[in-house]
């Protein structure tokens, strides 16, 4: 029984002190990608202020073919969102907050982990082409495990930002 306690106290000692050092793990995070593109940022942004071509390039829906999304009316512009259902990537919604020449802003949410984001794609010029830069940031607030999670946040999305920006590159440089 003197073992049995001791584990248990020994148990309860690393998850007290996994909670305590979460509070100095990073709050905030931030994941980059970019790429260059042999093409104009109006060619290079169409396909990404039409929430509907994402599906032509976004790498979460050639994972989950069953994704369901729904848009709004109409799917471009300030305001315009895209929700989804999906059991492989999760449920959530992008909402389009501003639009430019070189740069969309979108808010996301992902209601399931209770977490919300900021995404950014911005065209600056490289010489003689463009490069696109994708971020994503947001607050993982107080939550021990959201902190945690944030440590492999980059790996696990950066890989995407990766894959997806190659897919848009495909599509942008055809035309």
């Amino acid at each position: 029984m003197k073992i049995l306690i001791k584990i248990l106290g020994g148990l309860a000692a690393l998850i007290a002190l996994l909670v305590v050092v979460a509070f100095f793990l990073p709050r905030q995070y931030r994941i980059e990608r970019s790429l260059v593109f042999d093409a104009k940022p109006e060619q290079i942004l169409a396909p990404c202020a039409d929430l509907r071509e994402w599906r032509a390039w976004g790498v979460w829906y050639q994972r989950d073919p069953e994704l369901k999304p729904t848009y709004s009316n109409p799917p471009t512009g300030v305001g315009s969102w895209c929700s989804w259902q999906s059991k492989n990537e999760g449920n959530g919604k992008m909402t389009i907050s501003s639009l430019a020449p070189t740069k969309i802003v979108y808010a996301l949410e992902f209601p399931d982990f209770n977490m919300k984001s900021t995404g950014t794609m911005e065209v600056r010029p490289e010489g003689e082409k463009f490069r696109l830069f994708w971020s994503d940031e947001g607050d993982l607030g107080m939550n021990p495990m959201n902190r945690w999670f944030g440590l492999f946040l980059d790996k696990l999305i950066g890989r995407d930002f990766e894959d997806g920006l190659k897919n848009l590159k495909k599509i942008v440089d055809k035309k």
